[in-house]
Order: structure tokens, then sequence, then C-alpha cells
């Protein structure tokens, strides 16, 4: 029987203008031998006009009613069935071979809950501009170094929430991804980061691209409030996991 890990992406109608590349960069990953993907597509809004996708078994298709992308990223995990779950946003490209490195990694490594890889800048003018400098040195991740590094650094993690792959087991004992308008892969990263060690990939695993319609650039996503608020729950979660783990 294959292993399937499952790509989550969650796309908005009016912002998908990148998904048919952001496919290709799924087709083209060559995955270890007994392993296959599934592209599991959520469509946040009942009107998916303007989408058109490969007619391919692997790919699933849904809709929900316009929840925001935390929920529709919930909802294809709801309907997935593979035993590790990817994040993808629909804007981004995989790296080549970034699929098998989650994979292997997780398989050389039972006792890690997760992986995380470095990101590459994709630039509107097709550059990319890497900050490999940033990055965590290659290996394993302990329980609570994400979380301790977020709140004494501005609130801002040392690796990419967005190059996550994650057991499913681990994922769904978290409920999937936290209700929030935004941040809600970087609560997800921290609270999985308290309960297992990870595990960080210094090979690029992910092109993040960088465009005006991207949600990270808009005005409402750097809202004081609501940034207060997001990092509130999100600590609070975090804290609440820490307690529980002490005897």
């Amino acid at each position: 029987m294959e292993n399937v890990i499952s790509v989550i992406t969650p796309v908005y109608p009016p912002n998908s203008i990148h998904l048919t590349e952001a496919g290709k960069s799924l087709f083209s990953q060559q995955l270890p031998p007994g392993w296959r993907w599934e592209w599991m597509v959520q469509i946040d809004g009942e009107n998916g006009e303007g989408i058109s996708l490969p007619a391919d078994s692997r790919i699933k298709v849904a809709r929900n009613r316009h929840a925001g992308a935390a929920v529709a990223r919930t909802m294809a995990l709801a309907r997935s069935t593979g035993t590790l779950i990817k994040s993808f946003d629909a804007d981004d490209l995989l790296a080549d071979g970034s699929l098998a490195r989650d994979i292997d990694t997780l398989e050389s490594n039972p006792n890690v809950g997760w992986t995380v890889s470095s990101a590459t800048d994709l630039l509107p003018d097709g550059s990319l501009v890497a900050f490999p400098e940033n990055d965590p040195p290659e290996g394993i991740m302990p329980r609570g170094l994400i979380f301790d590094y977020w709140r004494t650094h501005d609130y801002r993690p040392p690796v990419v929430p967005g190059t996550m792959c994650i057991r499913r087991d681990l994922i769904i004992g978290l409920g999937g991804w936290m209700a929030l308008p935004a941040s809600e892969d970087t609560g997800l990263l921290i609270a999985a980061s308290i309960l297992m060690p990870g595990y960080f990939i210094a090979e690029t695993g992910l092109l993040y691209r960088k465009w005006p319609s991207q949600s990270t650039a808009q005005p409402e996503h750097a809202d004081e409030t609501e940034r207060r608020a997001r990092f509130a729950v999100i600590e609070s979660r975090a804290q609440a996991l820490l307690a529980m783990q002490r005897p």
C-alpha cells in the first residue's frame, strides 16, 4: 500500500492567478518509492470562477463558504487521507525535492513531529533572494525552541511557518489551524513545537512569492489591535500546552 502526503492549498478565487504555476511545481516533485501525493485544493468561497486545474485523480477540489484561509485549510484537512500534511499556499512554489526531503526526514526521525525548511523570496521580476544567514542550523529543533524565540523576537518565528510538514496525528490532535484571520500557520507551528520536537531542513523548500495581493501585504494584516489579539491567543495556548507537559 502506498503512503500518502496530503498537500493542502487554500484558494481565494480573486487571488488565484498563480495557482497554475503552483500546481506545476507540485507536479514536478519526485517522491521516494512507495509514496504519492494528493493535492487538497480548498476554494474559500462558493464561487470558484476562474480556477482551472488539470484532470488528475490526485487533485481533490472542494469549496466552503468564504471564511478565510484558516478555515479553508482545516476543511481540506478533513477531506485528506495522508499520514503527512504539507502546507502549500496558492501563490508560492515548491522547490525541487521539497516533498522528498520532508518525507525522508520524518521517516528517519520517528520522534520528530514536523519539519520546516529554508525559504527563498520570489520577487515580482522573477529574481530570487535568499537569506540563509537568518536560518537556524540544520537539525532537530527541541520542544519549546520556536515558542521561546518567537516571544523574545517581536513575535517573529525563526523559520517560515508556511514550509511546515506535520504528522497527521499531531495536527488532528491540535484541531488543525487556529481560527484566526492571519498567523494561523504560526499558531499551529508553535503549538506543535510545544508537543513534539521538529527538524529544520537547510535546503530551500519553498519559493515565497512577494506580490501586491498577498495577504501579508495588506494594511489590515499590520493592524496593531488585531495583531496583539492574534499573538495573545497564540501565546496563551502555548502556555497552556506547556503547563500540561509539567508533572
